[in-house]
């Protein structure tokens, strides 16, 4: 019987479906991810200053991933079953609470939508095995960290160090890339950009990015491999500099305040997660 699953479900017509769906369902737990973690994190930082204050910790509502449950920001509401089928769900409710009829972001579906085609076309792409399953992990990650360092500035060790230790244990069998490879990955990764960061220190005596941006390079190497780096650099560089010249012509973004590298980060890593070899191969045929 669970052979039988299993043929079935390796099927290349039947796999990337699975796989779509499977994300969609992911996607509505990545929002919780995205819109939870950060406030765990906060509270943490408040927990502690107050314990080296000698001070009673600050009241506030204990949560975590999976409690309490989901519910409306605006009047409590708590989100039914039938409320929190990913994407159909929002579009249902146009957008609203269903109790008080508050705006409900339209990252929800966003995020959904992501983790569905990403997670289709990865199983489409890599077949069924562990390359894609891996390649699901690393997807999923790199959405909740793009959409938590766009919305709050924070890359939490929680997802980074996870994710760069996944990456060499599932390349100890060479999914993605052979094991030396990675651990180089590993360490250039964050060597690269931690002395990218002090040298920008130094010349200007501000900080240009954070410690985060050097695990998530880090975890990118360990996934992909150190040849991977300067594509993904390269390719993060103009994403960003794409989008913040956008945002400041449009009037969205000032000047002074920082954008957050992340997104892009990860962005990059999509891409040479499903297209970096023809990449560079392309680049080394080009020179």
């Amino acid at each position: 019987m669970e052979s039988s699953f299993l043929w079935a479900l390796a099927d290349p017509g039947v796999f990337p479906v699975a796989g779509g769906i499977l994300g969609l369902l992911v996607g509505s737990f990545l929002n919780v991810v995205i819109h939870r973690l950060p406030r765990m994190m906060e509270r943490e930082w408040q927990c502690q200053c107050a314990e080296l204050r000698g001070e009673e910790a600050p009241p506030d509502e204990a949560i975590s991933l999976v409690r309490p449950r989901s519910r409306c920001p605006a009047c409590g509401h708590a989100i039914t079953a039938l409320e929190n089928v990913p994407i159909l769900s929002w579009l249902v409710l146009r957008g609203k609470c269903s109790a008080c009829r508050a705006p409900i972001s339209v990252r929800y579906p966003l995020v959904e939508a992501i983790s569905g085609v990403l997670t289709a076309f990865a199983a489409a792409h890599f077949g069924f095995g562990w390359g894609a399953l891996s390649a699901f992990l690393l997807i999923w990650s790199l959405i909740a960290l793009a959409f938590i360092d766009f919305g709050t500035t924070y890359l939490p060790d929680a997802i980074t160090l996870p994710l760069l230790w996944c990456g060499l244990s599932f390349n100890l069998g060479s999914t993605h890339a052979d094991l030396p490879s990675a651990v180089i990955g590993a360490m250039a990764g964050y060597l690269s950009l931690w002395l990218i960061y002090w040298g920008f220190k130094w010349i200007t005596r501000k900080e240009g990015m954070g410690y985060g941006d050097f695990k998530l390079l880090a975890a990118l190497g360990a996934w992909l491999g150190w040849q991977m780096l300067p594509l993904i650099v390269l390719l993060s560089s103009v994403v960003g500099a794409i989008v913040g010249v956008a945002l400041v012509a449009l009037a969205r973004h000032g000047r002074e305040i920082p954008i957050p590298f992340g997104p892009y980060l990860a962005t990059a890593g999509l891409i040479a997660l499903f297209w970096g070899d023809r990449l560079m191969q392309y680049y080394l045929r080009t020179i």
